[in-house]
């Protein structure tokens, strides 16, 4: 283990905060807020119902870089393969994953409207769908290719969310807002 991810590791459990590594920069994350956890679980329970018997929804698991002894994120929600509940790894491998959910938090910089983007594109990541409560809006990013991904689709609240590749579809009118 490297000493970056000794030290994320450390901070994580002396803060109880969520730690990840972004690009080699040890980002340290807040427990989300009510209306932040209440988006997570209505997408969750929305996921649950109409997903496939071999993928399941998981919170607080991680994804690494491919290819970087130390880049990881832990995305809001993160769905792959059933097994991986089954497993005692802290990391879901990338190509298992069919989608990562992030909710954008109500003081947040960039880092889920940009960095992340590149992020998910370059660890392969086949759908990215970002919920933006500040604004009422969504996007799904889909067809990761050299870093970038191909396909965009931005939405308001009130509108489905088609998650491309999985045929399930979110309802977002119901989504909570920041005030």
């Amino acid at each position: 283990m490297t000493p970056l991810r000794k030290a994320a590791e450390a901070a994580e459990e002396a803060s109880g905060l969520r730690a990840e590594i972004i690009r080699g920069v040890l980002m340290m994350s807040p427990t989300p807020r009510g209306k932040h956890a209440g988006i997570i679980n209505a997408i969750s329970k929305q996921l649950l119902s109409e997903l496939p018997s071999h993928l399941d929804v998981f919170q607080v698991a991680s994804v690494p870089l491919p290819g970087d002894p130390d880049d990881y994120a832990t995305p809001d929600l993160l769905i792959c393969d059933a097994g991986f509940g089954e497993s005692d790894e802290w990391l879901a491998d990338p190509g298992d994953v069919e989608l990562v959910v992030e909710v954008v938090s109500k003081g947040n910089s960039t880092k889920d409207t940009r960095d992340m983007v590149a992020w998910y594109a370059d660890a392969g990541i086949p759908v990215y769908l970002l919920v933006d409560p500040r604004d009422s809006t969504w996007t799904v990013y889909s067809v990761p290719r050299e870093g970038e991904y191909q396909g965009r689709r931005h939405g308001l609240y009130g509108e489905d969310v088609e998650v491309p590749g999985l045929g399930v579809k979110i309802t977002t009118g119901n989504l909570a807002r920041y005030a």
